[in-house]
């Protein structure tokens, strides 16, 4: 299975529909070096040697831990992998999640990019939006638009979008992707300590119409009802992980979803990946709803 972002573009990028985000190779709070340096860039390896060619990524992850973990695995990167990163945030000392959106923040935030993943371009940037700031969205559009035409950008995304922000977006430019929280448990938005995180349901339909893949995070959030065995249920049905169940809806919800689970225990990135091979019929899909 493939999806194509930036299809009507001159230059599209098709790429494997289950990708890998780096998030949880940090230590905890998504703050320093991970627990196991070796694991993680074996994780890293073995997801591209198994044909992932996907990966989500932010230099304030760490801070800045997966991308040079990235780069240390990887290059000179195979030929196809596609490296997105994220560009609107930085991290305080106290580990808290602030905004950093001004043009020439942005303009800095992709400069380190480029340092720290060794490339000269990159292939698609998420603009993540972190709520509403003095910072109008035309005017962070407008500089990630920039960088587009200066060749630091190849295509320009937005993560965190309510659907009036994505219909904004539209309007502003060409908006390659959008990431935002979605899993079978969290469709809508959901309120965390940094902020609300718009969830994927909002949007989906608006991403279909246009053609513009959802890549969604935190797509492993368990957070499902007690009394909500259906994933359960499922699972035994295929001798499958509630986990590998969850991964299968995403992929069969839509042809546009582009999951990027992320873990950082090797096994649990070959249990995630088998999740591909799972078919389900029309009659799970809608039983699950």
């Amino acid at each position: 299975m493939t999806i194509t972002i930036a299809a009507n573009s001159a230059q599209p990028l098709t790429v494997h529909r289950l990708g890998y985000g780096t998030m949880r190779l940090t230590g905890p709070d998504i703050w320093g070096e991970p627990a196991n340096r070796a694991e993680a860039l074996q994780i890293l390896r073995t997801a591209v040697e198994a044909g992932v060619n996907f990966l989500d990524t932010a230099d304030y992850y760490g801070e800045d831990v997966t991308n040079r973990l990235i780069a240390e695995a990887l290059h000179p990167y195979p030929a196809g992998l596609v490296l997105c990163t994220k560009v609107g945030a930085t991290r305080r000392p106290d580990k808290s999640w602030v905004p950093y959106n001004r043009p020439e923040n942005l303009r800095a935030s992709i400069d380190h990019n480029l340092r720290t993943l060794r490339r000269e371009q990159i292939q698609l940037v998420h603009l993540r939006l972190m709520g509403h700031g003095p910072v109008p969205l035309d005017e962070q559009l407008e500089a990630m638009f920039e960088l587009q035409r200066e060749g630091k950008i190849l295509h320009v995304g937005l993560s965190n979008v309510t659907r009036a922000e994505l219909e904004a977006g539209l309007r502003l430019g060409p908006i390659a992707t959008v990431e935002n929280m979605y899993s079978y448990a969290q469709r809508t938005t959901v309120q965390l300590p940094h902020g609300a995180n718009p969830g994927g349901e909002e949007v989906l339909d608006l991403c279909e119409q246009h053609g513009i893949p959802l890549i969604p995070f935190f797509s492993l959030l368990h957070a499902l009802p007690k009394a909500d065995s259906r994933i359960a249920e499922l699972a035994r049905k295929y001798q499958a992980t509630e986990a590998q169940i969850n991964l299968a809806w995403l992929l069969h919800k839509s042809p546009w979803i582009l999951p990027i689970p992320g873990t950082s225990q090797l096994a649990h990135l070959r249990e995630n990946l088998r999740a591909a091979s799972l078919r389900l019929s029309p009659e799970d899909m809608a039983y699950l709803g």
